[in-house]
């Protein structure tokens, strides 16, 4: 931005400022009106519209044709409504400033070689799609991962590690969870598939389906949290599984939560701790077609809502 700035300021300076012919246009003095004057012109609320997209459709026209110089005073012109961007997305972004800077110009350059000339609005669309640029930046350096520091080095988690469905997978093949169970569990807690829906398509009463997740996810938090326990203090791979995992009692409908029923969290079950026993290896159904959902089932999916669901049956983010 800082660059822009200068450049621009070169432009307008000197004996002969490169400057636009105000005869063309209606409400601008029928003479050459330097740049730097137009720009205030054109950022006056006395500006009529017309006015201002004819100059702009003018500017953007140049600068196809010619490139260069007049790509600047593009640039320049709307430096004002790109730099409150820019400070914005800089104030956020996780690395060089000057990078994101870098991204919104892009997007404004790119935007003239492609904006529709005969709409209205040409410079809020320009500006439009340099904030597009610069966020999409942003949101690139969020997700990028931090940087190790000096002494570390990358090596594989201890278990349980990886997708949730690959630590559902590992509890199938170890007899904690029946294949139908870890289906159930996947489809409704990490897919978008809402429990009464699943129950319905496998032919299974809901109050059913609710008790056969809880007591699946009992016995899942356990093993996870037993298996925790044999690898490092400060390993915290078993809790980003259990956390992927992770969903409220709050999904489970008024009139059909079961009393012993609890999250995959591991939280107390109405005020109370849960039950060591429930908890238990023992309790497991080991056979693939043993348990209350042995019956053939299917997985249907549902659209999640935005905000706020009525029965906040939808994937949840861990």
């Amino acid at each position: 931005m800082d660059t822009v700035r200068d450049t621009f300021q070169w432009l307008v300076t000197g004996p002969e400022p490169m400057a636009v012919p105000g005869a063309r246009f209606a409400g601008l003095p029928r003479r050459p009106v330097p740049l730097d004057e137009l720009r205030d012109r054109l950022m006056s609320k006395q500006c009529p519209a017309r006015t201002r997209d004819d100059v702009w459709a003018y500017l953007v026209l140049r600068s196809r044709a010619f490139g260069g110089a007049w790509t600047v005073a593009c640039a320049g012109m709307a430096l004002p409504s790109l730099a409150g961007s820019a400070r914005w997305l800089a104030a956020r972004y996780r690395g060089d400033r000057a990078d994101v800077h870098a991204a919104v110009l892009a997007g404004f350059v790119q935007a003239l070689a492609r904006v529709d000339l005969a709409d209205p609005g040409i410079v809020v669309r320009l500006h439009f799609a340099a904030r597009r640029a610069g966020q999409a930046a942003l949101e690139e350096s969020l997700d990028a991962p931090l940087p190790v520091a000096s002494g570390y080095h990358s090596a594989l988690p201890r278990p349980p590690y990886g997708h949730p469905d690959l630590v559902l997978a590992q509890a199938v093949g170890e007899q904690i969870l029946t294949p139908v169970e870890a289906e159930l569990i996947s489809a409704t807690r990490l897919g978008d598939t809402s429990m009464t829906d699943w129950a319905r398509r496998r032919g299974t009463a809901l109050t059913t389906a609710y008790k056969a997740r809880s007591r699946a996810e009992d016995r899942l938090v356990a093993w996870l949290r037993e298996r925790s326990t044999d690898t490092d203090s400060e390993d915290p791979v078993a809790e980003a599984a259990l956390a992927g995992l992770a969903a409220s009692t709050a999904d489970e409908p008024a009139g059909e939560q079961d009393s012993s029923s609890r999250a995959v969290s591991g939280r107390l079950r109405n005020g109370r701790p849960a039950s060591r026993e429930r908890r238990s290896r023992s309790v497991s159904k080991n056979s693939g077609g043993s348990g209350l959902l042995g019956c053939g089932e299917n997985r249907p999916g549902s659209s999640r809502t935005a905000e706020h669901e009525p029965t906040s049956e939808g994937r949840r983010c861990a």
